[in-house]
């Protein structure tokens, strides 16, 4: 793309980096932190009248797929001479990477503790997934309790460590699942510690540079901007709308082509995502060495890990256990997480 080499990253955020709040501690100047609507379309203006190309991307860690189509949405509507030399990268992360870097997380606490997973609260199928994506970490895992809470939600965070203190916790940790840890709580008779950010800073600079190199050559290889694939980002997961058995549609602006009222019990998948099976496997980081137990009978490879096939499911079918992109080769052996800091690679 001509004049490509002036690309600048744009972050865009929603409930799960507060809005741009929990990024501007975490991201350099090199990056710009927005919102999505008007604030992403001024800053688009301002780098066209710098020279500036921009690639932007949605900063979802899984759990807001609606903050993609959104974003597709609105680069969809610039007008032609704004839109040319923007691109849409896919989002910063899905479902089983938060799962993985969740896991890698809980690695670090005691195994007596409890564990509450946080998270900015955000619509309610986007906090009944993450009540999924907690009982995900707990499966395989040693902590045997693990509870949910959501910040500016119900239960929030103060009332998550009551509920674990009455289950007999003496200690809780809190587990991130947004892109800033949560301030632990003051609770009678429970110690609350932090495990501390579930994402990095070198882990997010690292994995923004490679949604930015993967949305880039899949340009130059394509000529594919990635706004086409954005736009149904959060098709067919129930998001907009269910009915009750027998009840007829009362039809809203769907995107062509989207299933309507089906009330799934699975995470949205951003473009490009493989689908696994909601079974308690081991959800690898990135770079993780996994081994054969009795759960890993077959394995579902997502894109960039060299199998390069993408097959639709029909009926929201998932396939095997869920490793993140760039997950290592299998040693037979124990399963074993790594850093969090590990790059994860999910090119379309």
């Amino acid at each position: 793309m001509a004049g490509h080499d002036l690309c600048r990253t744009v972050a865009v955020c929603g409930h799960e980096a507060g809005y741009g709040e929990a990024l501007h501690d975490l991201v350099g100047p090199d990056v710009l932190v927005v919102t999505g609507g008007r604030e992403l379309i001024r800053a688009l203006a301002g780098l066209r009248r710098s020279g500036e190309r921009a690639c932007v991307v949605p900063m979802t860690l899984g759990r807001d797929p609606e903050l993609v189509a959104d974003t597709a949405r609105t680069l969809r509507a610039l007008p032609s001479g704004q839109a040319l030399g923007t691109l849409l990268a896919e989002p910063f992360g899905t479902d089983r990477h938060l799962i993985a870097w969740l896991r890698a997380a809980a690695n670090r606490v005691p195994e007596t503790s409890a564990l509450l997973v946080t998270a900015p609260s955000g619509g309610l199928f986007e906090d009944a997934a993450l009540y999924r994506i907690a009982r995900l970490v707990r499966g395989n895992g040693a902590h045997r309790l693990v509870e949910v809470a959501f910040t500016g939600g119900d239960p929030d965070p103060a009332e998550g460590v009551g509920r674990c203190g009455l289950l007999g916790a003496a200690e809780v940790a809190l587990l991130t699942a947004g892109f800033a840890p949560v301030e632990p709580p003051d609770v009678p008779g429970v110690t609350v510690v932090s495990a501390g950010w579930t994402v990095s800073r070198a882990a997010l600079a690292r994995v923004l540079a490679e949604r930015v190199a993967d949305a880039r050559q899949r340009w130059s290889a394509h000529r594919d901007d990635g706004i086409a694939g954005g736009l149904t980002a959060a098709d067919d997961h129930g998001h907009h709308h269910t009915h009750p058995p027998g009840e007829g549609h009362d039809h809203h602006s769907h995107t062509s082509g989207a299933d309507h009222g089906h009330d799934h019990d699975h995470p949205s998948h951003p473009p490009g995502a493989d689908h696994g099976h909601d079974h308690d496997h081991p959800s690898h980081p990135p770079g993780a060495e996994h081994g054969h137990g009795p759960s890993h009978d077959h394995h579902s490879h997502p894109p960039g890990d060299g199998h390069g096939h993408h097959h639709p499911h029909a009926s929201g079918a998932e396939h095997g256990p869920t490793h993140p992109p760039g997950a290592g080769p299998h040693d037979h052996g124990r399963p074993h997480v790594p850093s969090a800091a590990h790059v994860i690679r999910s090119t379309a």
